[in-house]
């Protein structure tokens, strides 16, 4: 599989696909997920914690690079499962959130720049 071969819905089937063959969905309450995200999402984090910016690029293309992989997967899965339980359709929430991202950071504005949109 990569990415320029494989659909966010072939990806959507398959992590549903694992869940429902362990009889997990029962156990996938929207809560229980944003826990497991945000929890998975911190063990991603721990592979750069008190690091520079710089130093986090040379760790995500070095020797940890196999458990990085490992930890943005799980975030990814347990988003992707959130997802398939309350009905949302990323495709659709990633555009909207773009076209609401755009308007609140305009190019002309924004290029270049860190600020929060309130402070543009």
């Amino acid at each position: 599989m990569s990415d320029r071969q494989t659909t966010l819905a072939e990806i959507k089937e398959r992590v549903l696909a694992f869940a429902r063959e362990r009889d997990w969905e029962q156990f996938h309450a929207p809560k229980n997920l944003s826990m497991a995200l945000a929890a998975e999402a911190g063990e991603l984090m721990e592979h750069f914690l008190w690091g520079s910016s710089e130093s986090s690029r040379e760790i995500a293309r070095g020797p940890k690079r196999a458990k990085i992989e490992e930890e943005l997967a799980d975030v990814v899965i347990y988003a992707i499962e959130f997802a398939n339980m309350t009905g949302i359709d990323v495709a659709d929430a990633v555009d909207r959130k773009m076209a609401a991202n755009a308007a609140k950071y305009p190019v002309e504005k924004a290029k270049g720049r860190s600020d929060k949109y309130t402070e543009l």
